[in-house]
């Protein structure tokens, strides 16, 4: 519901500010007022394109801001997908800058036009005598019918099971071609796959291959090098270790003088334990030195067959050739395990299909008990509007195929006349027709679900007499229901308002600037006089008013 409308520097306004509350509120004024300035920065703040002209100040920037209680209709998600905070009390602005550009915010977080054109489906409908098109729709005849049917969650259920069915149908197709070309593969990558397995390749065995044979390969230098290591550190005349105990039993010797010298003596000691320690492993290495040519050639084998898959498979690294092996073996277990996969994709498709047609089916026999209702009350409230012989035949028909919103097909005839030709709306319904037909299905659905702010938009043009009053009591008991907006020239309709505004204009330093107010009773009174009888209001015009107001 829209509670405040805030606009600054747009077109001929300089600065409004209007609350709006639940029920009927009425918005008058003379032709070229600025009733349409109104509704175009209503649309300009939930997402229509942005035009430099709209400025009235053009060093100045545009700023529209729409606060809406959003508490009733369920948004929550919706803001979470779209990554917005949730405020029940949801502000949204708009601002046109002098350089151009334009900007948005929901809840002071920027977002694109298109998250605003989303939200505004959600908040506000906009109706106005050209705009029925959607009633000619499948989709909104079925959305008619599923409101009086109580159809929603069900159809939320249904939605979820189909997109579970499709993403099933899909990666069973993907199956079923995979398995196609990979029984073409089969033989191929079948060999692949045991060569690979049975050469029982490790992560990193490569590496430890290369370093091994290394060693080998030059066994003799590194022996030489190790015994010669042991000999500096163990010759007895000037080996290092005879050095160090030398050193050690010098310093020993002066160690009680200072702590300092002690400090030396220990460090010596330590040097000591770490040579003997690094003369103990060197030893040991000495032994393992082994120069092996089976050793050798065996080892030189394994790494050649390892240098000749990464060729075949042009890769560079064992980890690689294992990744290579685990695919094959994914391809391989596809057709082997073939009959297997398909049967476990199926079942859960059938299992699918069945949750599917126990929920169609009970949307249908919902929707079939719904059509003599809703065709009732069509009929009803258009015989209010003057068209008393309107009448609609619905058919229903459940089908094989599983479409967005069930598997109904879905027939809605018209016929203007008794005894006349039924068939689509918009072949045999008038312009006039099919905006009294959007009004009585309004009303409908403002019964049974929670409907965004309606703006009709001077839907009255044309209407006189009676069904301008009948126009005027469908209008108030929808806001009994829902919150209602109505742009008119009818005095009838005026006087229906829980609040009543007034659009007019008044030059202001030499500049012409449109203004809305809300007016009071006294106000109502002359304005729908003028409405009735045009600025000169007589007194009959003022009676006449005061008696619209009353009833």
């Amino acid at each position: 519901m829209l509670t405040t409308l805030s606009i600054s520097n747009y077109a001929l306004i300089k600065e409004l500010q209007t609350d709006f509350k639940k029920g009927l509120s009425i918005i008058t004024g003379e032709t070229g007022a600025g009733k349409s300035i109104v509704l175009g920065a209503l649309g300009l703040v939930m997402g229509n394109r942005a035009d430099l002209n709209s400025l009235k100040d053009n060093k100045k920037k545009c700023v529209i801001e729409a606060t809406f209680s959003v508490d009733d209709y369920g948004l929550k998600k919706f803001f979470e997908q779209e990554d917005l905070d949730y405020e029940e009390q949801t502000i949204i602005r708009r601002e046109i800058l002098p350089s151009g550009k334009s900007r948005a915010f929901v809840n002071d977080m920027p977002v694109t036009l298109s998250v605003l054109n989303l939200l505004k489906e959600k908040l506000i409908d906009v109706h106005s005598q050209h705009k029925t098109a959607q009633l000619s729709e499948s989709s909104y005849q079925f959305h008619i019918l599923d409101a009086l049917a109580g159809n929603f969650e069900l159809l939320e259920k249904y939605s979820n099971e189909l997109k579970i069915y499709k993403k099933l149908q899909k990666e069973l197709q993907v199956l079923l071609q995979s398995q196609e070309a990979a029984k073409q593969e089969y033989a191929y990558n079948s060999h692949l796959f045991k060569e690979l397995e049975q050469s029982g390749l490790k992560d990193y065995e490569q590496e430890e291959l290369e370093e091994t044979i290394d060693k080998l390969n030059n066994s003799e230098a590194i022996s030489s090098a190790l015994v010669e290591s042991v000999n500096l550190a163990g010759n007895e005349q000037v080996g290092i270790q005879t050095g160090l105990n030398q050193m050690k039993n010098t310093l020993d010797k002066i160690s009680g003088f200072s702590d300092e010298f002690e400090s030396y003596a220990t460090r010596v000691g330590s040097l000591i334990i770490e040579l003997n320690d690094v003369v103990f492993e060197l030893e040991k290495s000495i032994e393992s030195v082994d120069v092996n040519s089976d050793e050798i050639d065996r080892l030189n084998d394994r790494l050649q067959l390892i240098y000749t898959l990464q060729k075949k498979h042009m890769v560079s690294t064992v980890k690689e050739l294992i990744i290579v092996r685990d695919a094959l073996e994914v391809k391989v277990c596809q057709v082997e395990n073939a009959s297997e996969l398909l049967e476990e994709k199926e079942l859960a498709i059938t299992k699918v299909v069945k949750k599917l047609n126990a929920i169609s089916l009970e949307v249908h026999t919902k929707r079939k008990i719904s059509i003599p209702k809703l065709t009732k009350q069509l009929e009803e409230v258009l015989s209010k509007l003057g068209m008393v012989n309107a009448s609609f035949n619905i058919g229903l028909s459940h089908s094989d195929n599983y479409y967005f919103n069930g598997k109904d097909e879905l027939k809605f005839l018209f016929s203007a006349n008794k005894g006349g030709h039924y068939d689509e709306l918009k072949k045999v319904a008038s312009g006039g027709e099919m905006s009294r037909i959007m009004l009585g299905v309004k009303l409908i659905l403002s019964k049974y679900t929670k409907l965004p702010t309606i703006i009709f938009d001077e839907i009255d043009t044309g209407v006189s007499g009676d069904v301008s009053n009948k126009i005027a009591d469908i209008m108030q008991e929808m806001g009994a229901y829902m919150q209602v907006i109505t742009i008119t020239h009818l005095p009838q309709i005026a006087a229906k308002g829980d609040a009543h505004f007034k659009v007019y204009k008044e030059d202001v330093d030499g500049i012409t600037t449109t203004f809305l107010k809300p007016l009071t009773y006294e106000e109502r009174v002359i304005e729908v006089a003028e409405i009735l009888g045009g600025k000169n209001i007589s007194e009959s015009a003022l009676e006449h008013a005061k008696e619209l107001l009353k009833a």
